[in-house]
């Protein structure tokens, strides 16, 4: 079975690809019925069809797929859901075998919807500017920040919030005479406060004094604080040009004094009274940690550390839980009006990203961890999210409704990914919560072609009802969201996959072991956010042992004679990598980097997580072409380079013998023209990864014994240790107490074949 051919048509990649028939048999097979769903995947060979979906009746509003019963001559259709009878609506009245709407050809198991109506509001963009900052630091994000208005559509509205000690919300409308309503930044201001002192909100849509001609219908009374970018960018480049940095003074033993809780509530609070379920992101740029205010992460006196694992652990933090509690909320509200959070952070301590995480999770925004804005990876990167199409149109989706509908032997568990619920009740929501659960709908403020979630399922049939084998389970994914064009649009996948009895060797034969490894992934960091790591790591363990003892060929209290068949046979190795990864080792990360590293996971498709689990190992030598090498110390090797693809970071590693002989300067020499092509070779294939990948990985260049050499040893199969030597020869030796995958193995088939019942 091609996983990956059916990704490309659909965007899903299944755990399981045939269905155990009954729900023991389901949990016997350990890793759950689930699925990692693209719902924006980027398909140019199919254009969206201009016209309304076909639905069931409520309450099943099933949209009509090729796996729906017809009668041409009846001109009826039956649902596969709710199995209800539906009339064609008249515009089909010459449908007939050989005359078939789109939605109804099998290759059409993915359509797009273009619906009539459109969003009266265009995309609105809300910039949250920090300005305590360096005169360095403020110049470049200024620079960036004006570079970005040339970026957005010209119709597209745009505000300004600046904040240090106190917040200033900019007014655009006035031209001669900037103005800027001033809030306190250590007060936190409610929905109902920031309402009345800017006079926004639907209680002003009847008041006299109507709006300008120009104004952007519906804004509310916020016509002047958000303008279209055509006709404020000259008033918002002056606006940032002329931005200093905060006037209040800093002694030598303090921080800055920085409100970013209180100015994203006046951002969360203006965005949702005069935009509400309108498409439209704030970004928040911020240069360090919140230190007043609702938010605060940490006390103004710099002999007051920032927060550790260590600290959040022994809940010695005093700011930790309450400023979580604040930007949960925050992250609700912003959800529930369909706007997006991104933060790109700027700082080489932390800013506060364990705190913020949920509202960037919750609303499918963007997070950027950064040492300064002055570095290329937060300029690529910002840009990248301002990213066109070829129609012009900026690459993303707002204010998305994801539902899924099950035929009656499935139920929902739950979603993990960039979403919240929207408590959307019925028969197929399950017990068992995975995840987001308890609904059959999510929200997603925000979608790119990348965004990926996971959705997971229960088999709910009892032994007595086991299904026929061959019949099939059906799951729709429809996603209906704004197009930054304005129009809104429907994505509907529709997808069936076979029933089997649960010894059938069709179900072994069809598992996506690199999905599964995925969703296992997202399970396991999700279950970390609220759980001890030991407990999550031991979890992990007791999940594969029961894969190998349920899938394993072997013979009882035997180890020599286990097998596993070749859909689980790398399938432990990614179980390894992901127990000695950042998501789930939190040692020498802080917080805001276990937050960044867990983010990307949650959105990220397939192929990107897996590289996040387990990187890609490449080598560059004289004797042959570039080729994938094993992700092991054995790879070291003094005559070659290689380079390493962790998702984060992309770095080229030279050997001893290479990186003497580029010191003296061989490569400069005509002579040596092959170790200069040799030396070059790796450098191009990082730009294509460079150029494709958001956020932009960090490019590292080092040489065999460099400190930096330590991102890849770090992330090596440790086969050669002062402790042991592997079996080839040769590779360096890492000075690690970590197991090596060889024994990894030994102790599970052990433990397979001992505990087998």
């Amino acid at each position: 079975m091609d996983f990956e051919a059916i990704e490309d048509q659909d965007g899903v990649r299944c755990s399981w690809n045939v269905l155990p028939n009954t729900r023991i048999e389901a949990t016997r097979s350990v890793v759950p019925v689930s699925a990692l769903y693209t719902p924006l995947k980027e398909r140019p060979e199919q254009p969206p069809i201009r016209y309304e979906p076909v639905m069931c009746k409520v309450p099943c509003r099933a949209v009509l797929n090729p796996y729906c019963q017809i009668d041409v001559r009846g001109k009826l259709w039956i649902c596969p859901f709710c199995l209800q009878r539906n009339q064609f609506p008249p515009h089909y009245k010459d449908i007939s075998a050989h005359n078939l709407p789109p939605e109804l050809l099998p290759r059409f198991t993915t359509i797009e919807y273009e619906l009539p109506r459109r969003s009266p509001i265009p995309p609105v963009f809300m910039f949250v500017v920090d300005t305590c900052l360096e005169e360095d630091e403020l110049k470049a994000l200024k620079d960036s920040l004006i570079l970005s208005l040339s970026l957005l559509p010209p119709h597209a509205l745009v505000g300004l919030i600046t904040f240090g000690t106190m917040v200033q919300l900019h007014e655009l409308g006035h031209q001669e005479c900037p103005k800027a309503y001033v809030f306190r930044g250590a007060k936190d201001y409610n929905v109902k406060q920031i309402q009345e002192m800017l006079g926004i909100g639907s209680s002003v849509r009847n008041q006299a004094g109507a709006p300008a001609a120009n104004a952007p219908q519906q804004a509310f009374g916020a016509e002047r604080f958000v303008q279209p970018v055509e006709q404020c960018e000259f008033t918002l480049t002056g606006i940032l040009e002329q931005l200093q940095r905060d006037p209040w003074p800093v002694a030598a033993d303090r921080r800055a004094l920085r409100s970013t809780g209180a100015a994203m509530a006046v951002a969360v609070g203006m965005m949702e009274s005069a935009f509400p379920n309108a498409g439209g992101r704030i970004m928040l740029f911020c240069g360090g940690p919140a230190t007043q205010g609702p938010g605060m992460v940490v006390g103004a006196e710099l002999k007051e550390p920032m927060r550790s694992h260590h600290d959040i652990d022994k809940e010695a933090d005093r700011h930790y839980r309450k400023a979580i509690k604040f930007y949960e909320a925050l992250a609700r509200r912003a959800a529930a009006a369909g706007h997006a959070v991104d933060v790109f952070s700027g700082c080489l301590d932390q800013v506060g990203l364990a705190e913020m995480k949920s509202m960037v999770n919750w609303t499918g925004g963007n997070m950027v961890l950064t040492d300064s804005f002055v570095t290329a990876i937060f300029k690529q990167s910002f840009q990248r999210v301002l990213d066109k199409d070829e129609a012009g149109d900026l690459q993303m989706g707002f204010n998305a409704t994801l539902e899924v509908q099950t035929t009656k032997e499935l139920k929902v568990c739950g979603m993990i990914g960039p979403g919240v619920s929207a408590a959307k009740k019925s028969a197929m929501v399950s017990d068992t919560e995975i995840g987001v659960g308890g609904t059959t709908a999510w929200r997603l403020p925000a979608v790119t072609a990348r965004t990926t979630v996971g959705v997971f399922f229960e088999v709910a049939n009892q032994q007595s009802q086991a299904l026929q084998p061959g019949s099939r389970g059906l799951v729709q994914f429809s996603t209906t969201y704004q197009h930054a064009r304005g129009d809104y649009r429907m994505r509907v996948t529709t997808i069936a996959r076979s029933w089997a009895e649960g010894a059938s060797p069709d179900i072994p034969a069809s598992f996506d072991q690199e999905a599964a490894a995925v969703l296992m992934a997202r399970i396991a960091v999700f279950k970390a956010e609220a759980e001890e790591v030991g407990d999550v790591l031991r979890w992990l363990d007791r999940m594969l042992i029961r894969l190998c003892q349920k899938f394993g060929d072997y013979r009882r209290d035997d180890p020599a004679s286990f097998r596993l068949g070749p859909s689980f046979s790398i399938y432990p190795q990614f179980m390894y990598h992901l127990r000695r990864s950042q998501f789930l080792q939190v040692f020498n990360s802080s917080p805001d980097e276990t937050a960044f590293y867990r983010h990307c996971l949650f959105r990220e498709d397939t192929t990107n997580s897996l590289t996040m689990i387990q990187p890609s190992l490449m080598s560059y030598g004289f004797e042959g072409a570039p080729a994938p090498v094993l992700l092991d110390s054995v790879s070291m090797k003094p005559d070659v380079i290689l380079m390493l693809d962790t998702f984060f970071h992309i770095l080229i590693w030279h050997g001893e013998t290479i990186a003497e002989w580029r010191k003296a300067g061989y490569h400069e020499q005509p002579e040596y023209e092959n170790l200069k092509l040799l030396l070059e070779a790796p450098v191009v294939d990082t730009q294509s990864l460079l150029v494709e990948r958001m956020p932009v990985p960090r490019y590292i260049v080092c040489d065999q014994n460099g400190s930096q050499a330590r991102f890849l040893v770090s992330k090596l199969n440790p086969s050669t240790s002062y402790s042991s030597t592997n079996q080839y020869g040769g590779g360096e030796a890492v000075l690690t107490d970590d197991v090596n995958v060889s024994t990894f193995l030994s102790a599970l088939s052990g433990l397979a074949v001992k505990n087998a019942s």
